[in-house]
């Protein structure tokens, strides 16, 4: 199938061809034909899987047929989490509207609000949003959003992992009650079907791949280390495999902090990108490691949706999230457009039971293997499970403790 087949008009199909596809995925077959004829739409489709143009071509198709000559309010709004994801879509937006008379801007906080506020008032078609500075300009008038003709919500499981959903209810409350509705997640959970019913309009149900599933040409394994030898298992992983871009996880931002310190240390250039950063610094940290001119990307789970990093060959879990369904956002960095790649998990002790709860939830079993020179001695740690038979909820806080303290701190950042 081509992208000719799927009703794309030629302004359209000259961008994408000017993009270098000729092929659409799945994602992109099931679901542009489906917006094309103004229906909503409940996607599951991990990242990857091309799903940004799966939404955003039929739509800038949409808007460009039903053009407003006289003004240009903001006829299409897309949410997403993170300020890195927003900025993502904003680039393919542009990309694809590049032979249409449609204008967009793209507003996040963490960066001066009057140029966005600016943008907005010379008029602009649509409206690429942070949940957080998208209400901030409309409480100060700097915009409105009733003319919103479709709403598009990407990475809807991850924006109520940061505790958004109080904000998307009162961003419904602002749009149009009749309106296109696209909503676009990883996986079908319970809170995401709950907020679906009260949001989309008999909405056709897509999935592009089983839900929680990682992709197949990702190369999984498990090193088994001490939690003290982990930095020195990075540094010889990269120094001894000569890896030129390595993204690597950890759970806290002083981790990232400190490992890319290490790392520096070792002449390894790197950086690390997280919450507590400036806009300013984690933009320029991403842009220098797309450009390979750092080797490595430290970042924390904030970062795990929003960064787009065409051919990443490897990603490294220097500790394990503790919500098993992180783990399939961060190695789906990897591996992605038909590329393969390599997802390395350093488990120590205290983490087995993190493994074992990713595994269950993958419904498979990742390789596990041990370094010469690093065999792990160390035991649980007091008050942490000390077999592999124990229940794993004495090992992992409650998880909706967990969730909640992630929430509150997530929604301060944007």
């Amino acid at each position: 199938m081509s992208f000719t087949s799927l009703g794309l008009i030629p302004a359209l199909l000259k961008a994408v061809q000017e993009q270098g596809y000729t092929t659409p995925s799945p994602i992109q077959e099931k679901t542009i034909p489906i917006i094309l004829e103004r229906k909503d739409v409940l996607a599951s489709a991990q990242t990857g899987t091309g799903k940004t143009a799966g939404f955003t071509l039929p739509m800038l198709q949409i808007l460009s047929q039903t053009q407003k000559k006289k003004y240009r309010p903001i006829r299409a709004l897309i949410l997403t989490p993170t300020r890195e994801l927003a900025a993502q879509v904003h680039n393919n937006v542009k990309e694809y509207s590049a032979f249409l008379n449609l204008r967009s801007t793209v507003i996040f906080g963490g960066v001066n609000a009057k140029p966005q506020i600016s943008t907005i008032r010379q008029g602009i078609d649509v409206l690429v949003a942070t949940p957080g500075r998208l209400l901030d300009l409309e409480n100060q008038r700097a915009l409105s959003l009733s003319r919103v003709e479709i709403l598009v919500l990407d990475e809807a499981d991850r924006m109520l992992d940061m505790g958004f959903l109080r904000d998307i209810k009162k961003i419904i409350s602002l749009v149009p009650s009749k309106r296109q509705n696209l909503l676009f997640s990883a996986t079908f959970s319970k809170e995401i079907k709950q907020l679906a019913q009260g949001i989309l309009h008999n909405p056709i149900l897509i999935e592009a791949e089983p839900e929680n599933t990682t992709a197949e040409r990702v190369n999984q394994k498990v090193y088994r280390v001490d939690k003290e030898d982990k930095i020195k298992v990075v540094i010889q992983l990269i120094s001894e495999g000569d890896w030129k871009q390595v993204l690597i996880f950890t759970r806290t931002k002083h981790r990232a902090n400190k490992l890319s310190e290490k790392l520096v240390k070792a002449g390894i250039s790197s950086a690390a990108i997280h919450g507590n950063k400036s806009q300013g610094a984690r933009t320029k940290a991403l842009s220098g490691f797309k450009a390979q001119k750092i080797r490595v990307l430290v970042a924390t789970d904030i970062a795990a949706r929003g960064l787009d990093i065409p051919l990443l060959p490897h990603v490294i879990n220097f500790e394990l999230p503790n919500i098993p369904e992180d783990y399939v956002h961060r190695i789906g960095r990897t591996g992605r457009a038909g590329a393969s790649g390599e997802a390395i998990s350093l488990v120590d002790v205290d983490e087995i039971e993190y493994i074992k709860a990713i595994e269950k939830l993958l419904k498979e079993s990742i390789p596990s293997e041990i370094i010469e020179g690093f065999e792990p001695t160390n035991k649980p740690t007091q008050g942490e499970p000390k077999s592999n038979n124990r229940n794993r909820n004495q090992q992992r806080k409650p998880r909706s403790q967990d969730k909640n303290n992630r929430q509150n701190r997530n929604r301060r950042r944007r």
